[in-house]
């Protein structure tokens, strides 16, 4: 130290004196490994403030690995370069207020026993705590950081970064909060970087900005609720493999990106959103211990191999939702929300970027539903194949799937999204192509999601609605090439009667077509050319007569086929025919053709009837 040999603290109280008074405001300090208590730090400033303004002034300061007895107090000083206490030991508290420095403030691997506060405070370089160990509580309250702030693997109580502006990059990674965290109103120019902190208790970012890069909160650790109220997220924002315990609030928040939460787990969360986002909410390989229910107006919502231990509520907008490979414990609805959310004032939140309000659940794939509830969402794209347990999922409210192309050709229906990709490869146009990646299969595969996805609408008491799937099992059975074809012959006849028991109009149309050829075969053939006298012929001997009494065999009619259709054989043939549909003989004398042709009549037509009333039955019943 100049001409001393030696340090500050140990100069004799003349030799002090004297050195202190060579010092002028704008010196450079150099007190490295120099043990200081709070008197002799002030009577270092005092030589330096400046006599106009009363403020210390300093050039560049070095108290690396000094020792301050008692803790240290700075007040009213403007560094003209940086301000270093790297790897500096405080018995006692730090407390930093009104200070500006045009470098770097460095405290990193210092050691601090009390509270750390740093107030009415601006950095104009980067602000260095790298594994700064501290017993008591932060209060980093600076104004502003000029460039980056870096908080990497350090330790202490509570932290408080309220309103903070970081001008680079903010790292906190492998930081130890053993306490509660505020960053609400804290600005981040830069980006945040908080992968693996560890906060045990409640960590605020209401009202934070993340501007120009992105939030990332991989593999951190949070105690508590972690609300951002009002935060704005420039880019996107993740916490992969985050845990989190407490509930996660986005009211009126803004991200103007996705948001991942890959392989999250969510301890104690009860409540995740209102989250407005329009890109992508991700909760893949995420795990829900706790009943939790999430609010989300997003473009889309993945939950591939998310795994909810209890029960769950998604109420969505906007989204189409990836449920595939999910793993359901518990009961999980999946639900349409029609109205916009609204804040906890009752404010409704505004929804940017986003158009169409559906939900679309776009795959069940790998899902046992057993516990899946689907309400008020469109399934026109969703893929069921490779789903267990399709005959309990439980369809709520109005649930769409897609239709057949239009055109007398196709009867209309609700089909499955896999059904148009395998129709779409034989007969082209109107069925929708599987996209690409998307796997098209047969009909033998199909036929089973269509039987268990009836079943589960008869199990719920929506007949009409299982029909079409009943309607959708027996066309793929009909298509299934591995079925024999005495099978499919018989399906196929059954399709063509009445539309395998769902088509009245197809089975009547039948039967009105058998009734008239059945009258037509009557009028030309079945009824005899006259009626037919009962014929009477006996003996007599005297005093006895013997009579036996015959009926004449029935004479085919003769002569031109027009003078057969007379009103009178009409009428004939359809007492005929009417008694042959309510299976009842008409009593009516009939040619040896005629009796085959009633005998056939009375066999299909009331089969026919007994199609069109079922297929009646099967769209009312309820």
């Amino acid at each position: 130290m100049g001409s001393y040999t030696a340090c500050l603290a140990h100069l004799n109280s003349t030799e002090r004196a004297a050195y202190l008074a060579s010092l002028a405001p704008g010196a450079d300090l150099d007190y490295r490994g120099t043990p200081f208590t709070q008197s002799l730090l002030d009577e270092l400033l005092a030589s330096l403030r400046d006599p106009g303004s009363g403020r210390a002034r300093v050039g560049e300061a070095l108290f690396d690995e000094a020792r301050f007895t008692g803790g240290a107090g700075l007040e009213g000083i403007d560094f003209g370069g940086f301000c270093s206490f790297a790897a500096a030991v405080f018995s006692g508290g730090v407390y930093v207020r009104e200070v500006h420095t045009g470098g770097d403030f460095r405290l990193g691997a210092a050691r601090v026993a009390g509270d750390l506060w740093l107030d009415d405070t601006e950095v104009g370089g980067d602000a260095w705590f790298y594994e700064t160990r501290i017993k008591g509580t932060l209060r980093f309250c600076v104004r502003e950081v000029g460039h980056g702030a870096m908080f990497k693997g350090m330790t202490c109580g509570d932290a408080y970064f309220s309103g903070v502006r970081v001008g680079g990059v903010a790292s906190f990674e492998g930081a130890v909060i053993d306490g509660e965290a505020a960053f609400d109103g804290a600005v981040f120019e830069g980006g945040a970087d908080f992968e693996k902190i560890r906060i045990t208790g409640r960590a605020c970012f209401d009202g934070a900005h993340f501007h120009r890069s992105r939030a990332c909160f991989n593999g951190a650790d949070i105690g508590g609720d972690m609300p951002f109220a009002e935060a704005h997220f420039a880019a996107q924002a993740t916490f992969d493999g985050a845990t989190i315990g407490g509930d996660l609030s986005f009211s009126r928040a803004r991200l103007e990106a996705g948001v991942g939460f890959r392989r999250a787990v969510f301890r104690r969360t009860a409540g995740i959103g209102p989250l407005v986002c329009p890109g992508t909410v991700d909760f893949s390989d995420a795990v829900f211990e706790a009943a939790v229910t999430l609010e989300a107006a997003a473009r889309k919502v993945r939950c591939r191999r998310t795994r909810w231990a209890s029960t769950a509520a998604l109420r969505l907008r906007y989204a189409r939702v990836d449920l595939s490979d999910a793993v359901v414990e518990f009961p999980v609805t999946v639900v349409g929300r029609p109205r916009p959310f609204v804040s906890p004032e009752g404010e409704v939140i505004a929804e940017p970027g986003l158009t169409d309000s559906r939900v679309r659940v776009t795959s069940v794939n790998g899902v046992d539903a057993a516990y899946l509830v689907l309400a008020d969402v469109d399934l026109t794209g969703c893929l069921f194949v490779e789903a267990v347990h399709l005959d309990q999922l439980r369809l709520e409210g109005r649930c769409v799937l897609s239709p057949p192309p239009a055109g007398l050709r196709w009867i209309r229906r609700q089909t499955l999204a896999e059904e148009h990709y395998w129709r779409a490869t034989r007969y082209g146009d109107g069925w929708t192509p599987a996209p690409p990646g998307v796997e098209t299969h047969e009909p033998a595969v199909l036929a089973p999601v269509y039987r268990q996805l009836r079943k589960a609408l008869e199990d719920g008491r929506n007949e009409p609605g299982a029909a079409d799937f009943y309607y959708g099992e027996m066309e793929m059975r009909r298509h299934d090439s591995t079925a024999s074809r005495g099978e499919r012959t018989l399906l196929r006849l059954y399709w063509a009667l009445s539309g395998y028991g769902l088509r009245a109009g197809r089975a009547l149309a039948w039967l009105v077509l058998a009734m008239t050829a059945t009258v037509l075969a009557m009028m030309l053939w079945g009824l005899p050319q006259g009626d037919s006298d009962l014929v009477s012929a006996g003996t007599t001997d005297g005093r006895r007569v013997t009579l036996t009494t015959r009926k004449p065999v029935p004479v085919n009619p003769e002569g031109p086929y027009t003078r057969r259709l007379s009103s009178v054989r009409f009428e004939k043939s359809v007492r005929v025919v009417a008694n042959s549909v309510i299976f009842r003989a008409s009593g009516q004398d009939l040619t040896t053709t005629g009796t085959y042709v009633e005998m056939t009549a009375r066999l299909v037509e009331p089969a026919l009837l007994g199609l069109a009333v079922l297929a009646v039955r099967n769209r009312v019943k309820r």
